[in-house]
């Protein structure tokens, strides 16, 4: 029994397939098989139930997931441990972060970055949280910054802090912070929202069934920039974060309120891999970028609480 045994255990258990599992891995099918019946034949017995449509777990197999995941937890504990404070890192971090996010803490993380690791540099990569998962577990990113991923075994989760959603429209919607709106007023206005494959609009839909209405939505852009444009050309009002869009509340280029009754919300976390080592300059990139959101929330610019 070996890590890299336990590695495709986790992934083949979570994908319910080999042929998937070696796309992920970047490993050929016959040699994730020939791990899988070698870890089978140590502990005699099944780990998964073949079939046409691909592999289920066992309840063995299941039992032997739950130590497997653990031992991943535990090793990288033990490199946390004795990774040291105070180092200089080199080379470069990947990091995959949402639009919005990007929008908010793009230019305080490099600042963060170039001040305390000027040798160390970050790439950054923007999409849905969806891709950015995908890319975390074949290897492409080393850290995400995501909106609350499901649970899985080959993620490890951090969370960062609840944002809330506010109401933006143009100058002349007459929105202000300090008068908050109960969610039920969107049913009179058009709005500007994502596509349903985007969080932020199945949040925004949720809402409105609880709020007993039907949003009227004519537009969709699953574009940041596209968004925000159309409505600070009067096209409706849109639903976003607070600070992804502070510069233009302050330049007067487009107002916004609180939405209440209720309040949309979401869960901002770090992801990393939980199946692989995580460097000590990508623990590193995570912990500026909670200290950002830790010092927007504070300042009131991003509209939340931390975890």
């Amino acid at each position: 029994m070996d890590v890299v045994q336990l590695k495709t255990l986790i992934h083949v258990a979570e994908l319910g397939s080999l042929s998937k599992a070696a796309d992920r891995l970047h490993i050929a099918q016959p040699a994730l098989s020939r791990q899988i019946r070698q870890l089978e034949q140590e502990l005699g017995g099944y780990l998964f139930e073949r079939h046409g449509r691909g592999m289920q777990i066992t309840e063995m197999g299941r039992e032997v997931l739950a130590h497997a995941t653990r031992i991943m937890e535990e090793m990288e504990s033990i490199r946390s441990t004795v990774a040291g404070g105070g180092t200089l890192f080199r080379g470069t971090v990947v990091v995959g972060t949402t639009p919005t996010v990007a929008e908010i803490a793009t230019v305080p993380w490099v600042r963060i970055m170039r001040e305390a690791q000027p040798h160390l540099g970050i790439r950054f990569s923007s999409a849905y949280s969806g891709y950015l998962l995908d890319w975390l577990q074949r290897g492409e990113l080393e850290l995400a910054i995501s909106y609350d991923p499901p649970p899985l075994h080959t993620l490890r989760i951090v969370p960062v802090m609840m944002e809330n959603l506010i109401l933006v429209g143009p100058p002349q919607a007459g929105l202000h912070l300090d008068m908050p709106l109960a969610f039920a007023q969107l049913q009179a206005h058009e709005l500007v929202l994502p596509s349903a494959r985007h969080g932020l609009r199945l949040i925004v839909d949720e809402c409105a069934r609880k709020a007993g209405i039907t949003l009227r939505t004519s537009l969709e852009a699953d574009s940041f920039a596209a968004m925000v444009d159309l409505v600070r050309n009067g096209f409706g009002l849109t639903v976003l974060p607070l600070a992804s869009i502070y510069a233009h509340l302050q330049s007067g280029s487009l107002c916004a309120a609180p939405l209440v009754d209720p309040t949309p919300m979401r869960k901002l976390v770090q992801v990393f891999p939980a199946d692989r080592r995580v460097s000590p300059a990508a623990k590193f990139v995570g912990q500026a970028f909670t200290e950002i959101a830790a010092d927007l929330v504070e300042r009131h610019i991003w509209a939340g609480h931390m975890l």
